[in-house]
């Protein structure tokens, strides 16, 4: 075979191997498409069944990826402790972490991992993706509420869980001298984390000035501190509790406004709410 001959044979298997790999990105792109389809039509089994296909096809293509991360996002049930239930948890954070391996920075895997382990309850792995992806966006006030409010659930269900134990209820307010033991336990538990809880609360306000959910968890975390960390102080318990109602009040005046500004908007004059916010407790 001449010189010519061979560029000839290597150019046609180039041109073979690239028409071979066009046309698995042209499938993918197909499988991608479909894989939408089906999760709008809230056929999840089917979407993850497609967006599975687009990435065998291309593994490139990150958006399938993530598409097949929140397939799975979507069949878990948070607080359901099956197995089943959880390897759903499981196979989303697997996805998301692929895409991260080629994209550290992508803010929606960082914050779908973040958000499943805190529906799993393994608070010091959320808290880790979270302050990842505030890294990333500085300037997202979610991602600061969502801390806040890990540092509240943390505080809630240990503060339940030794008043419990105690014959006490989560609400009651430790006294100095009966509970001080209980008192010191729960400061050394959790009192940094309801501090550092407030501080990403007040910067999410700080960026969202009229952040009514993030102010509601601000009040709940004044009540933790001063029914479970301040018994020693009777003028702090006095003190955290008026701050949480100044919250709690704020919390209600921003929703209020937000009501009328929306009914305002709206020409029915009905105003559906998009999704539960924590009500404020006094």
């Amino acid at each position: 075979m001449n010189r010519g001959t061979r560029l000839a044979a290597g150019l046609a298997v180039a041109a073979a191997l690239l028409s071979a790999a066009g046309c698995k990105k042209l499938q993918a792109r197909d499988q991608l498409n479909k894989g939408v389809q089906a999760y709008r039509n809230a056929n999840y089994e089917g979407a993850i069944e497609h967006f599975k296909n687009a990435v065998d096809y291309d593994d490139d293509l990150q958006v399938a990826k993530l598409y097949l991360a929140t397939a799975y996002a979507q069949q878990y049930v948070p607080g359901e402790g099956s197995p089943g239930n959880l390897r759903n948890a499981q196979l989303a954070i697997d996805e998301y972490q692929r895409v991260l391996e080629k994209d550290p920075k992508s803010v929606n895997s960082l914050k779908g991992i973040a958000y499943l382990y805190m529906n799993m309850k393994d608070f010091d792995k959320a808290r880790e993706y979270y302050r990842k992806a505030s890294d990333v966006d500085p300037n997202d006030p979610e991602l600061y509420y969502s801390l806040g409010v890990i540092a509240w659930t943390q505080a809630y269900r240990d503060a339940a869980e030794a008043k419990a134990a105690a014959g006490l209820k989560v609400d009651d307010v430790l006294k100095s001298k009966p509970d001080q033991k209980l008192c010191d336990q729960l400061r050394a538990k959790d009192g940094a984390v309801i501090d550092e809880g407030m501080k990403y609360l007040e910067t999410a306000i700080d960026k969202r000035k009229d952040y009514d959910d993030a102010m509601a968890y601000l009040n709940l975390l004044y009540r933790r501190k001063a029914n479970d960390i301040s018994c020693d102080d009777p003028a702090a318990v006095a003190n955290y509790v008026k701050i949480a109602n100044e919250w709690s009040d704020k919390a209600m005046a921003a929703r209020k406004k937000k009501a009328e500004e929306a009914a305002k908007k709206n020409v029915g004059g009905i105003i559906l709410e998009a999704s539960p916010s924590p009500t404020p407790q006094r």
